[in-house]
This record gives structure tokens, sequence and C-alpha cells, in this order.
């Protein structure tokens, strides 16, 4: 890498900081606490913030460019969501003040719940969870409370299709179920007649994801949860890709029992490098008493004089806290911002340009990359990274040459039931320019993978950092400083 570390560029005797002369008396430190030997850098306050700009302009982010990370939903997030969750009144609460003192805070969780109940079809929303595997845990937790509630201790067996997020199987097995895959048909669907011949008393539920991993929508999912419904098991919706559904369609009345909200996600906040997240849950109405609590409620009508008064309170049969205090505040005041700014009408705008901008790109990639499930897509899609007249190019290999074109590659190998999968989002933020700039450089990239593969098998060539070993990078961490010889 081209730019020196901060201890390179240390300079003796250089300072950023001038303190005061001290108007107290000094006092020697312990020698315990005193080092022999201390090496910070000595730099000037100008050194230290150019050093950390031109570092900061290495990193690619969604403030620069597209991030079409498939499944990830990596879309541009508004600034007044920033500006909202800085207000100072909802920045400075005390998770322990008193009720009375943050009703602010509770009227904007009350109706939180509200509008999320209201976009996808639930009686009921906790905002506990702190994301979404989180939600995913406790959605799978209320099935299983569900069950034990009612004494019914034989479902032991969750259903998985192999579409499905790889937080699903995680999640089941840690709630103490087995899972037990359920294949795709050759148009992306759950396979109709495997899961009927595994449907029996045995099973707790089904853990769906629609639109799933192949950016499809599951055309049979009311048949699905029908026959799920009709041997005493729920269905958990895995609710990462509601971006593509708000204002078309709702998964509670699509038969969902729980599904957990991705806020994070549907209603904008980067969430790179696993936070912050917020997954909220919501619940039918045979198990909306099985929330996680605390539940905002409204505890006193107001009148003409009075806004209503705001509170607390644990669902009846609830599986306890899932989040201290009360789940991520800061994403809630983004979303609840987010569709307060849209409304009903903006959501739905929302969700058509997002599956107009999967299904264009999609459209002029179709022919130069192969398609495996060709269908009308949603938010995303999935295409294969491989040709069978330019075997040694790999997925791997289109994704580093992506970034010679100043793009951040899509997500490779996901979902794992297509070889060598690019999963595509390029989400509703983006406009035809940039949709076309981002097709035009891979159909550049699939003519050089055919007529100069080294190209991209030796890319990235314009980066700051070239092609990292990407086992080394993830196994052999080094978090350690490194230091000049003459400083250690």
């Amino acid at each position: 890498m081209s730019e020196p570390t901060i201890f390179e560029l240390s300079s003796p005797g250089r300072t950023g900081v001038t303190f005061p002369q001290a108007d107290v008396p000094s006092t020697p430190l312990p020698d315990t606490l005193i080092r022999e030997n201390l090496p910070l850098p000595e730099l000037s306050e100008v050194d230290v913030v150019r050093h950390f700009t031109r570092l900061s302009r290495m990193n690619y982010c969604i403030d620069y460019g597209i991030y079409p990370l498939g499944s990830c939903t990596m879309k541009y997030n508004p600034r007044i969501n920033e500006a909202t969750a800085r207000f100072p009144g909802f920045a400075y609460t005390h998770p322990l003040q008193p009720e009375e003192t943050i009703q602010g805070n509770l009227y904007l969780m009350y109706h939180l719940q509200e509008w999320l109940k209201e976009i996808a079809g639930f009686s009921a929303v906790s905002l506990q969870p702190a994301a979404g595997a989180h939600g995913e845990l406790t959605g799978i937790l209320m099935i299983r409370a569900y069950h034990q509630h009612r004494g019914d201790t034989k479902r032991t067996r969750v259903l998985i299709p192999d579409s499905a997020h790889g937080t699903n199987p995680a999640t089941s097995a840690m709630s103490g179920f087995e899972v037990v895959p359920v294949p795709t048909d050759k148009n992306g669907n759950v396979d109709l007649e495997i899961l009927r011949s595994l449907l029996d008393d045995t099973i707790a539920g089904i853990m769906l994801t629609n639109p799933n991993t192949l950016g499809l929508f599951e055309q049979n999912i009311l048949e699905v949860t029908k026959l799920v419904h009709q041997v005493g098991g729920l269905v958990y919706g895995d609710g990462a890709n509601l971006n593509a559904l708000l204002g078309i369609a709702r998964p509670g009345d699509l038969g969902i029992d729980v599904m957990h909200f991705n806020l994070h996600k549907t209603f904008s906040t980067p969430h790179g490098g696993g936070g912050p997240g917020a997954g909220p849950v919501g619940a039918s109405e045979r198990l909306k008493d099985f929330l996680p609590g605390p539940i905002v409620e409204i505890v006193e009508e107001g009148n003409e004089d009075y806004p209503p008064l705001y509170g607390f309170r644990e669902p009846k049969y609830s599986i306890g806290r899932v989040k201290s205090f009360y789940g991520h505040f800061g994403i809630m005041i983004r979303a609840y911002t987010y569709i307060a700014m849209h409304g009903p009408e903006g959501l739905r705008k929302v969700a058509e340009n997002a599956v107009i901008n999967a299904n264009y790109l999609q459209a002029r990639l179709r022919g130069t990359y192969k398609i495996p499930y060709d269908r009308i897509c949603m938010h995303e899609f999935v295409v294969e990274g491989k040709w069978a007249d330019a075997p040694e190019i790999i997925a791997l290999d289109i994704s580093k040459r992506l970034m010679d074109y100043d793009f951040h590659p899509p997500t490779n190998y996901f979902p794992l039931i297509v070889h060598d999968a690019l999963m595509i989002e390029p989400t509703e933020t983006e406009s035809k320019q940039t949709l076309d700039a981002f097709a035009d450089a891979l159909i550049k990239i699939a003519e050089e993978a055919h007529t100069q593969p080294e190209l991209l098998k030796s890319a990235p060539h314009n980066t700051p950092v070239r092609r990292v070993d990407e086992v080394k990078a993830a196994k052999d961490l080094v978090l350690c400083c490194w230091l000049p010889e003459e400083q250690q």
C-alpha cells in the first residue's frame, strides 16, 4: 500500500497538541505504571488529518458509488435520518429515565410498532431484537414457546428451504430443533412434492425467505403456508428482503406467523461491518402473546387537551427480554424518519424502483452471463460467474476485476445452490446511468475473460492493495500494530 503507517510518518519532536502549563503541583506516577518505552508517533495536526484523509479515500463506500451486494441491501442512507437521530432529545436520553420523562421516545417507538404492523400485516410488533439474525432467533424461540405452552412437545423439526439465508439453519439448531432441508424446484420455488412428503406432526414450522435468496418471489407461498398449517406447524418469514414487497404484498396476509424486519436494510441505514442494525419481530394473532418485551403501549388515553400517556408492557406469555433495555433506539429513529418521509405511496415506489432496477440490470446481462433461474426477479438476482469456454475464470476473478473499473463487487458464492454465484442487488437509489456503467463494466469483463483471462486472474491492478489471500486474511489475523525497528 502506498500510504505509510502513522509510525513511519513520525518525526522526533513534532507535536500536534500543546498542553497548558499545569496549575497544580506535579505528582510522580507510581513506578508500576511507568513504561520504559512508549513509542507513540510524533506528528503535527495537519500530518494526522492528511494521513487519515488519504486512508479514507482508499475505502469504497456507499457515499462514493454503487454497492451492489446482493442480500445485503446497501442502499443510500438519506442524511435527514442522521439529523433526526442526533436531535438532543433523542441522543441524550438515558434508558433508565422514568417513563414520564421520555414520552417523545415512547411516542416514536409506539408509532413505529404500529407502522410496521400495518406494513407487514401483523397483530403486534416488538422492537427489541438487535439485528436480523437476532430477530430470527427470537421468532424461532417464540414458535418453540408456542408449542411448549400447548404441551405439544413432539414437534422437534424445522424445515429450511435450500434457498434460505445461512442464518436460518443456524438459528433452528441453536433453538434445539432438527434442521430438515427442502430443495428448490427448477423454477426457483420450494419443491411442493418434497415438502408434502416431509410434513407430519413432528414439524414445528418452516423458515421461509420471500423473496428468496435467488431474488425470486415464492410463487407457491399460499400453498406452502397452508400445508404447514394443516399439520400444526407455524411459518417463520425471513423479512430480510421485505424492501421488494413494501406496499405491494404483506407477509401476514400470505400466512406468515412471525417475521423479523431488517430495519437497517428495508428502511435504510447502511450496515457494513456487522452493524448497527435492528431486527424487530412482528407476530400474528396466535403468536403475539409470546413476543419479547417490553412493548410500548398507550397506558392512558389522551383527549383534546392532553396527549396519551405511553408506557411499557410485557406480553402475556413473553419469551422475555432478548436485548438489554429496549433495542437499538438510534436505528428506530432512522427507520421512523424514513417511513414518515416516504409515506405509503413513497414506500411502494421504493419497492417498485428496486424491482425495476434489478430487472433492468438482469436484462442487460442476459446472454453474457448465465442466469440459472431466469424469471422476472425482485430486488436482486443471481448470475453464474463462470463460462464453459473460459474454464479458468471463476466468480472471484470477475469481482476482483470489477474493482479495476471502480465498482464494488457483488456478493460472491451465495446462494450455495448456484455454481460460482454472483448475487447482484442494485437497490432503488441508483440511476439508469449508474446501472448502465455497471453493466458495461461486467460485459467488458466477460469479454476480457475470453480474450485476456490473465487480466482477471491477476486483478485488481488499480487499487491501493492488490489481490489478497482471502483465506490467510480471514484466518491469520495480525491485529497488533507494526513498529519501525528503531521504535521497538
